[in-house]
């Protein structure tokens, strides 16, 4: 349990430092609508409810994927093709400036400590 709170401080650390960045800032608006757009379309023109939409954009987009959802109409399935790969991309990239602002955080913490360690 300790271990797990402890690599959550880290990944909301992370979050903090990443949200710094412009670059960050601009990803995360552009996960954001596309998030928004794929769960509307799916709404309009694969029926699903919003939820299930929304759970279906972010798998898609976490690289994980959906066992049970398959687009039904041509346009559904040309749609999540361009999805998919635009949207990999951007989520890839986020993902790249969290791990770099957590790395970044865990060196700022270790020299620190080196410091403290130093003026003792």
């Amino acid at each position: 349990m300790i271990s797990f709170l402890l690599t959550l401080k880290r990944l909301l650390s992370g979050l903090w430092g990443a949200f710094k960045l412009k670059n960050f800032q601009v990803l995360f608006v552009l996960i954001l609508l596309l998030l928004l757009s794929g769960t509307l379309f799916y709404t309009k023109e694969e029926g699903l409810s919003v939820i299930d939409a929304l759970y279906f954009c972010i798998a898609t987009l976490s690289t994980v994927g959906h066992p049970d959802f398959v687009p039904q109409t041509d346009l559904g399935k040309i749609f999540t093709m361009i999805y998919i790969v635009v949207g990999s991309g951007l989520f890839l990239g986020m993902a790249g400036y969290i791990a770099y602002a957590i790395i970044k955080s865990n060196l700022r913490e270790d020299n620190q400590e080196r410091r403290n360690r130093f003026n003792r």
